[in-house]
Parts: C-alpha cells; sequence; structure tokens
C-alpha cells in the first residue's frame, strides 16, 4: 500500500513539475531564453524539449508499453540531472526544483515496478 502511495504521489509531482516547466517554455519564452542563454544552451531547444516533456507524460499515464516508459523515464532522468547541474554551476539558486523532479523521477520509476498503474 505505501508504495502505491509513494507512486503516485512521485508521478503526480513529477508531473506537475514537468508541465509548469512546458508551461513556461510556451508561455514565458522570453524568460526561458534568458535562462538557456545564461547557462550556454542553444536557445532552438526549447520547443523540442517541451514538447518531449508532453510526449513523456503521455507514455507515462498512457502506459501503452513498457519500453516506451522506460524511454520515458530515461529521458526525464537525464532531463532533470543535467538542468540540476546547469543551474548548480551557473549558481542561479534554481537547482533545488531539479533536484526535486530528480528524486520524483527516481521515486515514480522505482515504485512503479510494484504498482499496477
Amino acid at each position: 500500500m505505501l508504495k502505491k502511495i509513494l507512486y503516485w504521489v512521485s508521478t503526480g509531482i513529477l508531473t506537475l513539475i514537468m508541465l509548469f516547466s512546458v508551461y513556461n517554455y510556451f508561455f514565458n519564452h522570453e524568460l526561458i531564453v534568458g535562462f538557456f542563454e545564461n547557462m550556454g544552451y542553444p536557445t532552438y531547444l526549447i520547443y523540442p524539449l517541451a514538447i518531449a516533456k508532453i510526449l513523456g507524460l503521455i507514455a507515462l499515464w498512457g502506459n501503452f508499453s513498457k519500453s516506451l516508459k522506460e524511454w520515458a523515464y530515461a529521458g526525464f532522468f537525464f532531463n532533470v540531472v543535467l538542468a540540476f547541474f546547469a543551474h548548480y554551476m551557473v549558481s542561479d539558486g534554481e537547482h533545488m526544483g531539479a533536484l526535486i523532479a530528480a528524486i520524483a523521477v527516481i521515486t515514480s520509476y522505482f515504485t512503479g515496478k510494484h504498482v499496477r498503474p
């Protein structure tokens, strides 16, 4: 029962973080451009990254195939780990959101192996 609760809570937190990110990528684009430029990333990655996050959430919640879900978790994991280090290295104080997202990804992934969504 505890694993089921942890799965749904962590998956919910992960979903909220990714939706917040996608919202900002589309509707606060100039702010995000500033973040990307500050970190030295090309700004043309913003929209494809937002679309990839949406597709990843669809893969998690749609539960279409096990391998697709694994790829979605891998994508989210790499995204949040790289985001953590990018924010940490430029010292903008935004790395804690990425750390929370990383914890949510890991918790959702490992507890989800024992829960039938």
